[in-house]
């Protein structure tokens, strides 16, 4: 205990699981996390003391384990959040970028009018692997004019470089392998 602050082990609640989605794969799941309040709260508080809230107007959550997190922040403290979701889940006018996975091709999209220029954003997102996931979702927060302040993520595989990927971003994640 730090400051009269309980630590969680987080990776001691992270699970894993083999061969998931596709065989050669190791997924780190942090689903049990969000079963466990203290630990929730705790992920909460360790992306709050990272990151400047007051250089933060909205939260901005990649479809879908990143919408809990993001969802979670902002309500913490008090932003607007909006979502990247994969391609056709977005009503209204979009914009896209495809990109590259680990173990295929994908893409994202948001809406037209989910963000403002200038707007400074805080972008969430369970897990960094390769980084062609958050590096599309940067060039859309790029495209629409505004800001990127940051990027949380609970779990890092630090062997697949992702952090390279990206480029030059204020990024924390918490637990890495």
């Amino acid at each position: 205990m730090c400051d009269g602050k309980k630590i969680v082990d987080l990776r001691s609640l992270i699970s894993d699981h083999a061969d998931f989605p596709k065989k050669g794969i190791l997924f780190h799941d942090f689903a049990p996390i969000l079963k466990d309040p203290q630990a929730l709260s705790y992920v909460i508080d360790e992306f709050s003391n990272l990151y400047d809230m007051n250089n933060v107007d909205v939260i901005v959550g990649i479809e879908s384990r990143g919408f809990i997190l993001g969802t979670a922040m902002a309500v913490r403290h008090q932003k607007g959040f909006t979502m990247i979701r994969k391609a056709g889940k977005t009503p209204g006018r979009t914009i896209k970028t495809s990109y590259e996975l680990e173990y295929g091709s994908s893409t994202i999209e948001m809406r037209c009018d989910a963000l403002d220029k200038g707007q400074r954003v805080l972008l969430c997102d369970d897990l960094l692997a390769t980084g062609g996931t958050m590096k599309a979702a940067a060039d859309l927060v790029n495209s629409m004019g505004s800001i990127i302040s940051g990027m949380a993520f609970i779990i890092e595989l630090t062997d697949l470089n992702g952090r390279n990927t990206i480029g030059d971003y204020n990024i924390h994640s918490l637990v890495k392998y």
